[in-house]
């Protein structure tokens, strides 16, 4: 996995984000106080769950020689309580019959990026 990096810009609440060679921008959106120039922190970890669940679908399906022609990830989050709560429904387009359609949902739920977010997370911080 790649290191992130992040700066503030100008702004409120504006941050630079370098991955590797790509360069991002993090903001928060105007009902948030912020200048909405990129999404929300929250909405990258909506983004990162929709391509894997996206990609990983479609990678099994094509190993396995299904006509998986297209896959859409429709995402939501909210909070309920103390729960972050994700809502993910999968979209496949395709010749499938149902015992796939049922085994790629089950793909879904083991893509890399849900299983770090249901999975144990520790963050250990320390200062430069």
């Amino acid at each position: 996995m790649r290191p992130a990096t992040v700066r503030t810009r100008a702004g409120k609440f504006q941050q630079s984000v370098t991955l590797g060679p790509h360069e991002l921008v993090a903001d928060e959106p105007a009902e948030s106080g912020g200048e909405d120039q990129g999404p929300a922190p929250h909405d990258f970890l909506l983004a990162a769950l929709g391509a894997c669940t996206s990609m990983t679908v479609k990678m099994y399906a094509d190993r396995k020689g299904w006509p998986l022609t297209a896959v859409r990830v429709e995402l939501s989050q909210e909070k309920q309580g103390t729960a972050h709560v994700f809502h993910r429904v999968v979209h496949l387009e395709g010749d499938l019959d149902d015992e796939q359609r049922a085994r790629l949902l089950d793909i879904a739920q083991k893509c890399p990026v849900h299983r770090t977010l249901s999975g144990e997370i520790r963050i250990e911080s320390a200062l430069g």
